[in-house]
């Protein structure tokens, strides 16, 4: 058999293959250490170009409309990149501010009265109870007999809760070198961040010249041109998603102040913010909201599970079907596909990335689809 230079070449590559994936299957507990190695190193940086995809989305829109800096030239140019960057970063640190000082106190005096709110509402529950079974006198009796110990309930859960710590957190020293690892990681994510930002035309044409160095042109404007796909997707899943859960809350705060119910602005901040995870996301807050009526007024509690029913009804069914499937160019049906696969796999942070992905997927095997129907000449089904 005569082989030319090319096929001894396809035939070592192929060869050392082999021994890589059969060495790599022998040796996969080492392999999963070295990957968690290089995970561990690279997760700042990851996590940082993930803060500037979400950072660019306003800062772009500030760039072009507030200062346009397409047609501008000179120092506005010069001085538009890094002002829109700043007052993205305050509005982002506002809104995270806004939750906080809102909804943290907030729930906080809401938890010290629970245990006054319970303990007054348990004897008015065993007498409704009482009254409610007085046909049945072995558990009118036993309703009678139960002895609710507040104060111990509480220690037991204190106590609970100190063990559990312990045992998750097995020392003062454990506990600060994980809080140090945090706002290290946090802090050189940040400064990742912004320096894509601030950069982001200068490493585009970097990455471009490194695809054209090792690849080929065709391959080069196929990746280059999904690569964009991807990014007008999830931009605009990221807008998509922030206008969705503006429109929620508002309506939760419209209609809790028409009908009267008490914390209306602090649940529609709270569900706004819970329902930038996908579909599911305001159930929390329902969940929350709920508890939080209840200690006011359980009949207002469970008129408000109803009101959520409703809205969550329109939001499901006609506001984030065309607000976030529109805007990602993927239909209704595989929104639900996606975050129900992701959420399963990944937990919230699947529900967020699946959406995009899912239609970035979608819009290249349309394409694919509609190219091959027009090489075979179908036009009509």
């Amino acid at each position: 058999m005569n082989l030319n230079k090319k096929d001894i070449k396809n035939l070592m590559f192929l060869i050392l293959f082999a021994v890589v994936v059969y060495v790599g299957i022998q040796k996969a507990d080492v392999l999963l250490v070295f990957a968690r190695f290089l995970v561990g190193i690279a997760y700042p940086f990851l996590l940082g170009a993930a803060f500037a995809f979400v950072l660019n989305v306003p800062m772009s829109f500030l760039e072009k409309k507030l200062f346009g800096i397409a047609e501008s030239k000179g120092k506005l140019k010069k001085l538009g990149r890094p002002l829109s960057l700043v007052m993205s970063l305050i509005l982002v640190v506002g809104v995270v501010l806004v939750v906080i000082l809102v909804v943290v106190p907030e729930m906080g005096q809401t938890f010290m009265s629970v245990s006054a709110s319970v303990e007054a509402a348990i004897p008015k529950l065993q007498t409704w109870a009482v009254e409610t079974f007085h046909d049945n006198k072995q558990i009118a009796e036993w309703i009678q007999n139960l002895e609710f110990d507040w104060n111990s309930l509480i220690g037991a859960a204190v106590d609970f809760l100190k063990n559990g710590a312990g045992n998750v957190l097995n020392s003062t020293v454990a506990m600060a070198r994980t809080v140090v690892n945090v706002l290290m990681n946090f802090f050189i994510a940040l400064v990742f961040a912004v320096y894509i930002l601030l950069q982001k035309e200068k490493l585009t044409v970097q990455i471009r010249k490194v695809f054209y160095a090792f690849l080929s042109e065709k391959i080069v404007k196929k990746v280059l041109d999904v690569c964009s796909l991807s990014y007008r997707t999830f931009a605009n899943f990221v807008t998509g998603q922030c206008l969705e859960a503006v429109i929620l809350g508002t309506m939760f705060f419209v209609f809790m102040t028409l009908l009267r119910f008490p914390y209306a602005m602090l649940i529609g901040i709270l569900i706004a913010f819970t329902a930038l995870i996908p579909i599911f996301g305001a159930f929390i807050g329902c969940a929350v909201g709920t508890f939080l009526i209840l200690v006011v007024d359980p009949m207002r509690g469970l008129a408000f599970i109803v009101l959520f029913l409703v809205l969550q009804q329109i939001e499901g069914n006609l506001i984030y079907p065309h607000v976030v499937g529109n805007s990602v160019g993927l239909p209704s049906i595989w929104v639900l596909v996606a975050v129900t696969v992701g959420g399963s796999l990944m937990g919230v942070v699947g529900m967020l990335v699946f959406i995009p992905l899912t239609s970035v997927v979608y819009a290249l095997f349309r394409q694919t689809v509609y190219k091959k129907l027009k090489e075979r000449k179908i036009h009509d089904i």
